[in-house]
């Protein structure tokens, strides 16, 4: 943990809720205080009591940020792609390729057992299937079968965080990753 040099000029409750979700990346749910923020952020603790009455106040606006971003990134970037299975693919290509917000979410699951994280996380998790699902429907797949294929994509994405992030597997070389990405698009996403 680094302390940032004395700021000038205020600080938002943005700046509070982002400097939050990096020491959730970085050590967990557990980890949010004020004063090691405080410090982080180069302030004192009357800063963080102006924008927030408590710390559960701040990783409520933390998570919010983190669930706004995280639909905004991923699926508002995927609006302008017409065709469902490209859609699909250009999705799984876009996951497979961002690194801090599966830090964060691999950190929110470790925390499921807190009433501010429950929610969140079972709101992005039923978010993300219903977005799968309706992308494989639009694929062509029926609805049970759009269903399933949602649920083992989704498994599919947490178990890889869990052994990588949680377990702690070697990082795959560049290539096999790559080549990893690809076998689960073809097996996952149907072909015309």
């Amino acid at each position: 943990m680094t302390q940032s040099p004395p700021r000038s000029g205020r600080l938002s409750a943005d700046d509070w809720a982002s400097e939050a979700l990096e020491q959730i990346a970085e050590q967990g749910v557990a980890s949010v205080a004020v004063e090691p923020l405080a410090r982080r952020l180069g302030v004192t603790k009357g800063s963080f009591y102006w924008h927030f009455p408590s710390r559960d106040a701040l990783l409520q606006a933390a998570l919010e940020r983190w669930e706004t971003a995280e639909q905004e990134l991923v699926f508002g970037s995927l609006e302008q792609v017409a065709d469902p299975r490209e859609r699909l693919r250009a999705l799984f290509r876009l996951v497979a390729h961002e690194a801090k917000s599966h830090i964060i979410y691999s950190e929110l699951l470790k925390a499921l057992d807190h009433p501010t994280v429950s929610p969140v996380i079972g709101r992005v998790s039923q978010r993300r299937l219903d977005y799968l699902t309706a992308s494989f429907r639009q694929a062509g797949l029926a609805r049970t079968e759009a269903q399933h294929r949602a649920r083992l994509a989704y498994a599919a994405y947490v178990g890889f965080l869990q052994l990588s992030l949680q377990l702690h597997q070697p990082r795959l070389p560049h290539d096999e990753f790559e080549a990893y990405v690809e076998h689960v698009m073809d097996t996952l996403i149907p072909q015309n």
